[in-house]
């Protein structure tokens, strides 16, 4: 394996020094699951069923690198934009669908991450949170403009590093039931749990960490030549970094809040009476790192797809591209105005995505057993993939049934059309592959 230099590192340590120092793309991906979002669905799980739901956090960091794994190996193999490889494959129907899939779940996300960055910023400064939210845009449409993908990247890693120790560190203020926590990786779902495993889930295998892994790898300018180091930036960012995070925050709140019905700031809160000033602390500065990486992570993703499908560059040097860039982060300001429990919401937009994740993950599986690639997934990894693409179809089916089980509100009706749309997709994408090239494994 030669280094992104061309200089041979002459022992194991050296390769890992190596690594440490070259690794981020993964990252880029690692700072959109380990978010308010995926944060407020561990704080539901935890607070309203205890350590039950165990299972799926450790469950969602597996799932979680693999999936990423699997995005790696396409765009390494490709060295293109998944979309640009999806209309040559499939056609541009196709390419649309999964267009329209991510600017649908990123941008419910974007919308809700920037309520929270901008909450958690009035409740440290005392400054309203509109404010805020108009703020922070405008700082993220000048450092996207200006420094691009590298800018994000660095961020990424210092933040979502930053957030790890903090999450940890609360680990050894709060009383953990180690019993309990065991008992709690025997699956099971709780009678009122589906939304809230689906936005665990969904946290980790998302369409937006699936779709643009190809994109972040094309900035740093990796190749196959570069698959052991894009392997360990999978391995340390999604498996370590966001599977630390999600256990340490849900042990946390399932180890001392009785109740999910709070917000993200409020879980916060109320540590301190119940856990002590100092895990309050720990746990207000983690969000606030985890809600400011997410929002520059989540905004490039829909830029990116949709300038690969017109056919402009994505890189800052394209204005075309750097123009997405700036509207996309401008348009997350009206977040900050968003009325409501923002608890309730993270977990449902986090949800929808799992909704559309299916169908990402049905596309690449057909995309590594293509044509498109010049090595083929091997069957493990397809088995794999199948059982990733079981149980999100799955949790996401749960979801959808749990929505429209009380009658067809506005909400819940446009939730069943869009797993309606995007599961006739996920069969079309087979049924065109199995038509055209045989069966995965």
């Amino acid at each position: 394996m030669q280094t992104p230099t061309g200089s041979r590192e002459p022992t194991s340590a050296g390769r890992v020094r190596s690594y440490l120092s070259n690794m981020g793309p993964s990252w880029v991906a690692g700072a959109i699951a380990a978010g308010p979002a995926t944060m407020g669905s561990l704080i539901t799980a935890g607070g309203a069923f205890g350590y039950e739901l165990f299972w799926v956090v450790v469950l969602s960091a597996v799932a979680g690198a693999f999936a990423q794994y699997l995005a790696m190996r396409l765009g390494l193999l490709t060295e293109r934009g998944i979309v640009g490889v999806v209309a040559d494959q499939l056609g541009d129907t196709w390419a649309w669908l999964l267009v329209l899939d991510v600017v649908v779940a990123a941008g419910a996300a974007q919308l809700l991450i920037m309520k929270t960055v901008a909450g958690v910023s009035a409740t440290v400064t005392g400054v309203d949170s509109r404010i805020w939210g108009v703020v922070w845009a405008g700082i993220l449409a000048i450092g996207l403009a200006t420094r691009g993908y590298r800018f994000l990247e660095v961020a990424a890693k210092v933040l979502v590093s930053g957030v790890v120790v903090a999450f940890v560190a609360s680990l050894f203020v709060v009383p953990i039931d180690s019993t309990a926590a065991v008992s709690g990786l025997v699956p099971s779902l709780p009678s009122g749990s589906a939304l809230v495993a689906a936005g665990i889930l969904g946290g980790a295998v998302h369409i937006t960490l699936i779709t643009m892994h190809s994109y972040t790898m094309r900035a740093r300018g990796w190749t196959d030549d570069d698959s052991d180091l894009a392997t360990f930036d999978v391995v340390a960012s999604m498996l370590v970094a966001f599977g630390t995070y999600s256990v340490a925050i849900y042990l946390v709140t399932a180890s001392v809040l009785t109740t999910g019905d709070l917000s993200t700031v409020e879980a916060a809160q109320s540590l301190g009476p119940l856990a002590g000033p100092f895990a309050q602390s720990l746990f207000l500065v983690g969000l606030l790192g985890a809600a400011v990486s997410t929002l520059g992570a989540n905004t490039i993703v829909p830029p990116f797809l949709l300038a690969d499908k017109l056919g402009w560059g994505t890189t800052v040097e394209d204005d075309r591209y750097r123009g997405l860039l700036v509207v996309a982060a401008l348009l997350s300001a009206p977040g900050a105005f968003i009325g409501g429990p923002i608890l309730s919401q993270l977990a449902l937009v986090l949800a929808i995505g799992t909704v559309g994740t299916p169908f990402a993950i049905a596309v690449v599986l057909s995309l590594l057993n293509s044509s498109a690639v010049p090595e083929p997934n091997s069957t493990l990894a397809n088995l794999a993939g199948l059982a990733l693409l079981f149980v999100s179809g799955t949790l996401a089916a749960n979801f959808v049934r749990e929505q429209v089980a009380t009658g067809i509100s506005p909400l819940s009706g446009a939730i069943l059309l869009f797993a309606v749309v995007l599961g006739v997709g996920t069969l079309g994408v087979f049924g065109k592959f199995i038509r055209g090239e045989g069966a995965l494994a």
